[in-house]
């Protein structure tokens, strides 16, 4: 899978029907959990029950006729999604929460899939042909979408973020394989202190983006409570605090991805903590340091690259490797304010190099535990399904001009 993105060039009135089109997607996914909530008791829902519901819909409603048909099919796939995470979830007896299919309210895109659009032949620019009005869209980025078939084009998705639109091409292409630089060995383990210190001694400097530019954010959340409801700077003003927001997240992720392809590049066995950050941010005095530092978004990348560069990523429980000596094995009681590993036989090293050498000898000695990610592919999205759970085997690597 690969998929490639781009800036989309709009006017008020297109950016208007694209709303309209995400407010119609948001609509038939609510609807067909709506339905599955009235009818999964008396009678079998399935994924070919909710998309012949999205038919039903398409005659009862007006707007939602003016939406390609594929496009609302898609809508119910995403319904069903949520619907079979939660059957997985209660197959696997999952302990707590099992994620109860919920109403959406936030919806930021719709996906077409190999109808309602067609491409320029020349010129990068894109044409949504169904009843909404979208029409010509000219496209910017450095991609090269025309060096692709269009039939490998699956999927077609228009997203509304805080800078304006975008759109993305999802097709059905392998990711290439790349060289390593080298065969070495690495374990990370992951701070706050540092973002991580690896077994060779680096430590890689935490840049604490939110915390650079919390002041500017709150001082644009101010800005949001001076305007007056329902007029115009009130809307601007809050355009400009959820760009803050965006640019926090962009450079967290350009960070994380630059990291993660290192690693992989470097070395041929990447071993880390199988951390649970869910659990972590229950710690309301640490939470928001946590969330900065964005250790889920490293280790997706990490397990990205993996492939890429077909080196093993190997996920190790971490209990104990604070504590542990890397030399002889010894315990050796040290509290969170101690930096400093010292040991009777001699080893003397800072915390979290100790810990990132227990870590990689755990990982050698027994290739991670049954949950591990091994091989470097999680979850992905295949061909046929719906965007939503694009995570790891899609080539989303960006040069930092489109996200200026």
């Amino acid at each position: 899978m690969l998929v490639l993105e781009y800036k989309a060039v709009v006017n008020k009135k297109q950016a208007a029907a694209m709303e309209e089109a995400i407010r119609t997607t948001q609509f038939i996914r609510n609807k067909a959990i709506r339905y599955w909530m009235d009818s999964h008791r008396e009678s079998k829902i399935n994924k070919i029950a909710l998309n012949n519901y999205s038919t039903a819909l398409r005659k009862e409603f007006v707007f939602a006729e003016e939406l390609n048909s594929m496009a609302c099919q898609s809508a119910t796939e995403r319904a069903w999604t949520a619907i079979a995470r939660f059957y997985d979830n209660c197959k696997k007896g999952k302990v707590g929460k099992k994620g109860y299919p919920r109403f959406q309210h936030d919806n930021r895109s719709v996906e077409y899939k190999t109808c309602g659009w067609f491409l320029h032949q020349t010129k990068r620019q894109i044409t949504f042909t169904d009843k909404k009005c979208i029409g010509q869209l000219k496209l910017l980025g450095k991609w090269d979408i025309h060096a692709y078939p269009v039939k490998s084009i699956k999927r077609v998705r228009i997203v509304k973020r805080a800078d304006g639109f975008y759109v993305q091409f999802c097709l059905d292409i392998e990711v290439t394989l790349e060289p390593r630089i080298d065969d070495a060995e690495i374990g990370l383990d992951v701070g706050l202190e540092y973002f991580y210190s690896d077994s060779n001694g680096h430590h890689e400097e935490n840049p604490r983006f939110l915390r650079k530019a919390e002041k500017s954010i709150k001082h644009a959340g101010r800005q949001i409570y001076k305007k007056e409801k329902g007029k115009n700077q009130r809307r601007i003003a809050r355009q400009r605090y959820a760009r803050k927001h965006l640019r926090v997240s962009r450079q967290r992720n350009e960070h994380s991805k630059r990291l993660g392809r290192n690693a992989s590049k470097a070395n041929a066995l990447v071993a880390y903590e199988d951390l649970s950050v869910k659990n972590m941010v229950k710690n309301h005095c640490l939470a928001k340091s946590i969330n900065d530092v964005s250790w889920g978004l490293f280790r997706h990348w990490l397990e990205y690259f993996a492939v890429k560069f077909n080196n093993t990523v190997v996920a190790v429980n971490p209990r104990m490797t604070s504590q542990k000596c890397s030399d002889c094995g010894t315990i050796v009681k040290k509290s969170l304010s101690t930096r400093t590993h010292k040991c009777s036989c001699g080893c003397e090293l800072q915390r979290d190099v100790n810990a990132a050498k227990n870590i990689l000898n755990l990982a050698k000695a027994t290739l991670g535990h049954k949950e591990s990610n091994a091989t470097g592919v999680g979850t992905s999205t295949l061909v046929g399904e719906n965007l939503l759970g694009q995570v790891l085997t899609v080539n989303v690597e960006s040069p930092p001009s489109m996200y200026s």
